[in-house]
């Protein structure tokens, strides 16, 4: 099956063809776990940039991740898909993935300690101004910015892509400093209406600068091609909510960074 490169990640390319973006594997670790991740830039930008943290689904880090880091280096950023799992840690089938994401699910604090560790990386970066750093994630990675916006990680903004908007059990209203984006399939199954207006009715308690974009006739996994387009699935890309989410996270770098 042809693999189709996502509209959003063409127009990237074109803005940036230019540029010459360089891609690297890091290694890294977070407690006694090693970890690897995707660092992508474009060596033609001078000067430290804002840095951008890419969280994956629930397969792991994937093409899907390091093709969207890529794009974000060609609009002038630092990007780091960061590794969750472990090095080489990337399950093949659904159910395998659905027990991996469901144990990082089930236990917050971790998730949120990889996600830093990631972070941790990222702004370490010779390339990046870690005074200037935002954190994108799809599905699974969705709901794990969503954490370090929770977390009070020195972030400027956070943007969820068709993420889980629930958060754990038994944790108090948290202290969201990072501005909040959440694009969302209006007719995704896997994301119940409860739990969009819990959310809704959380980041209004945390008085967080937040917003959510609700893409009608979109399900789950909608930037993915790789999920189908079947959206009777409950997973399917869609181009249209893909490009317009792609050009609401462009638009709310803009404005985080101050910068075009």
């Amino acid at each position: 099956m042809r693999y189709l490169l996502p509209l959003f990640l063409v127009l990237a390319w074109v803005q940036g063809a230019q540029g010459a973006v360089r891609g690297e594997k890091i290694e890294y670790r977070q407690g006694d776990t090693v970890l690897e991740g995707y660092l992508a830039f474009d060596d033609a930008v001078q000067g430290k940039r804002p840095g951008v943290l890419v969280a994956h689904a629930w397969k792991g880090l994937d093409d899907h991740s390091r093709k969207s880091a890529d794009a974000l280096a060609r609009l002038g950023y630092t990007a780091f898909a960061l590794d969750v799992y472990g090095k080489d840690v990337r399950p093949k089938t659904n159910p395998e993935a659905s027990a991996l994401a469901g144990k990082f699910k089930s236990d917050r604090a971790l998730m949120r300690a990889r996600a830093l560790a990631g972070l941790e990386v990222l702004r370490a970066q010779p390339t990046v101004d870690p005074a200037r750093v935002a954190a994108i994630g799809y599905c699974f990675g969705g709901t794990t910015v969503l954490e370090l916006a929770r977390a009070g990680a020195p972030l400027q903004g956070v943007v969820s892509f068709h993420g889980g908007l629930d958060r754990g059990k038994g944790e108090g209203t948290p202290t969201i400093k990072a501005r909040v984006l959440a694009l969302h399939g209006g007719d995704d199954p896997f994301v119940p209406e409860k739990d969009v207006l819990a959310f809704q009715e959380e980041m209004r308690k945390a008085k967080a600068d937040w917003q959510l974009n609700v893409y009608g006739g979109a399900v789950h996994a909608f930037t993915d091609p790789g999920a189908g387009t079947n959206p009777a699935a409950g997973a399917a890309y869609d181009e249209k909510a893909a490009r317009r989410s792609w050009e609401a996270m462009r638009l709310f770098f803009n404005e985080l960074f101050k910068q075009g």
